[in-house]
């Protein structure tokens, strides 16, 4: 990951608040797909990213590769989040 590529904890929330904002504007069969759990933890990979990008960068790379996994992380979630909007599943 380059310093380039990182976001503010601003940039962060704006996208938070975007795409909280996105949900709210579903058509019911979406809303249906609406998932709870996976919206929160992905909320929460964003905060963790945004804190890791804020620390001091004397853990001898490890800070590094902890953005990396949580990145994959919300990666995932997104896709499963995705993944349940595509075929109707609905609940946490």
């Amino acid at each position: 990951m380059t310093e380039n590529a990182t976001l503010s904890r601003r940039q962060l929330a704006m996208l938070a608040a975007t795409a909280g904002a996105a949900s709210l504007t579903l058509g019911a069969s979406e809303a249906e797909a609406y998932q709870g759990n996976m919206e929160r933890a992905l909320s929460a990979l964003y905060d963790a990213l945004g804190s890791l990008r804020e620390a001091t960068s004397n853990k001898d790379g490890h800070r590094v590769r902890a953005m990396e996994l949580v990145q994959q992380a919300i990666e995932q979630t997104q896709a499963g989040i995705e993944y349940a909007a595509e075929h109707g599943g609905g609940g946490r």
